[in-house]
Order: C-alpha cells, then structure tokens, then sequence
C-alpha cells in the first residue's frame, strides 16, 4: 500500500464544501438528518462532514470522518450519508468518502453541538 504524498505547505487540510451551490443548504439540512447512535447529535454538527462538494451537473461528493477508527458503525455511516442526500430533489449522484486525516476532534463541533452534549 502506498502512503499518500504529504500535502503541500498552505494547503487546507480540509477541502472547501461548494457553499454557492443553489443544494448546499439543502444538502446539509439532509447531512444533519443523520445521527451517531451512540451521540445524541447530528453528524453535521458534530463536524463530521468535512466537505460536501457539488458540481455542475448536481453530481455531490462528500467528505467525512468519524469520532474514532473503532466505530461500530464505520462501514454503514457512509450509506446513511448518501442515503439522506440522493433524497435531496435536483442531486443527480452522491459518494460520501471516509477519510481519517485530519482526524476528528471536539474542536470541530458546532457550538450547538457542544451545548447539546454538555461541554459549554
């Protein structure tokens, strides 16, 4: 297995999502449709949807992660993703890809996020 190049010094360890794209909102609306079951919170707020990126052709591509490697539900959050947004009228394909780097932390939830679980 070959190991990834490391990327380039000023280069964002997180693509940006395609916030102009007239979908974005409804595409994160159907992203926060979707909860760990073992969190009471919705993946997008956690910060788990790294990047959901749209093209032209309303073909979405999403990047995310989860809490830790050892997930129980590592193989199916990815369906759960794709499942939610295909729902989303006008999107035309959708691939949700896991990555682990740049690796989740608490740092990455939204404010509602951590009032939800307690930490503010």
């Amino acid at each position: 297995m070959t190991q990834a190049p490391d990327p380039v010094e000023g280069t964002p360890l997180i693509a940006p999502s395609s916030t102009d794209h007239p979908l974005h909102e409804q595409l994160v609306e159907a992203c926060r449709s979707v909860f760990d079951p073992e969190i009471p919170v919705n993946i997008y707020d956690l910060g788990l949807i790294y990047t959901i990126e749209v093209n032209d052709e309303n073909d979405v591509r999403v990047i995310m992660s989860l809490t830790a490697p050892g997930c129980p539900v590592a193989g199916e959050m990815p369906g759960w993703v794709e499942e939610a947004i295909s729902g989303v009228s006008g999107v035309r394909s959708v691939a949700a890809e896991l990555v682990w780097n740049p690796p989740w932390g608490m740092e990455m939830m939204s404010d509602e996020a951590r009032l939800e679980l307690g930490f503010m």
